[in-house]
């Protein structure tokens, strides 16, 4: 019923700059909000860890290691969520997961979209 897909991703050399996208795709007719939205990341070998999130009502969060880096921000009217990504090291090498808790009626439940590989390599 809810598809989030993310875009955006590539290859860039240190100090790059990317901009990931995350648009939540609901079924015609269906009466939906969407509430915090953010941004995972998975390196190989590694855990998944959080990013950034968003509230809907705009507030940001961001974990440390991109603090001053990373920019998120949404679009309401477009339900897709943005990630800038500046300065970036090799250390973000890893796949990208959107994140959005959606509700429809009474249920909130969390969808996951399915990943967009993010590379930094010189």
């Amino acid at each position: 019923q809810v598809r989030l897909v993310e875009s955006g991703g590539g290859s860039v050399q240190p100090g790059g700059s990317l901009r990931l996208s995350c648009a939540a795709s609901v079924r015609s007719g269906s009466i939906f909000s969407i509430n915090t939205m953010g941004w995972y990341r998975q390196a190989p070998g590694k855990e998944r860890e959080w990013v950034a999130s968003i509230t809907s009502g705009g507030s940001t969060y961001y974990a440390d290691s991109v603090k001053g880096r990373f920019s998120i921000s949404r679009d309401n009217a477009k339900d897709t969520m943005y990630l800038q990504l500046n300065s970036l090291k090799p250390e973000d090498t890893a796949v990208y997961y959107c994140n959005a808790g959606i509700s429809s009626g009474s249920i909130n439940s969390p969808y996951w979209g399915q990943g967009t590989q993010v590379t930094v390599s010189s």
